[in-house]
């Protein structure tokens, strides 16, 4: 099988090429990348575990479902087909926000990523990939940024930073 590319974009997001997703992630290349967060009708989110083999982020905790969209897809038919992919499910959700990050994920590996940030609500139950999931929990999303503040290291570096920017749209949201 062909190593999986990811899209490279500029910082506006317009796509400027292809490259292997592990070259893009040594280079610290950026590239368009997708989170979602599905919250079940009591406001709880969905988090999963990022399985023990994944290349990095191991065992880390993380939005209910990310990845990069193919060549040719956007980033949410990518995002539809990476839930039921990872999760086993689908669901409605729309566009949020984006954000630019870049960090060190381990293993000489930097994620530079201009990501999507995708919300819905739905209370159907995963049947997750154990390729890619390890397991997955609902949380109240107090006890998130709690459990963020006093173990940090347990959460993916992505999460953290769209966790924290999707609890200011939605209070603008729900204003």
């Amino acid at each position: 099988m062909a190593e999986e590319k990811v899209i490279l974009v500029d910082r506006l997001d317009n796509a400027v090429g292809l490259m292997d997703k592990m070259e893009a992630h040594e280079k610290a290349v950026l590239h368009r990348a997708f989170s979602v967060f599905i919250f079940n009708s009591r406001g709880e989110l969905m988090l999963q575990q990022r399985a023990f083999g994944k290349y990095h982020s191991p065992g880390l905790w993380t939005n209910t479902c990310c990845s990069h969209p193919r060549e040719g897809e956007t980033y949410m038919e990518a995002a539809h087909r990476r839930l039921q992919e990872e999760m086993g499910f689908d669901c409605d959700f729309k566009k949020a926000f984006d954000f630019i990050y870049k960090a060190g994920v381990g293993k000489g590996l930097t994620e530079h990523e201009f990501d999507h940030v995708l919300v819905g609500e739905s209370d159907k139950l995963p049947e997750i990939n154990p390729e890619e999931v390890e397991t997955w929990k609902y949380m109240n999303p107090e006890k998130i940024l709690k459990d963020i503040r006093e173990n940090p290291d347990q959460y993916t570096v992505w999460f953290k930073i769209a966790f924290e920017e999707l609890q200011k749209f939605k209070k603008i949201d729900n204003a």
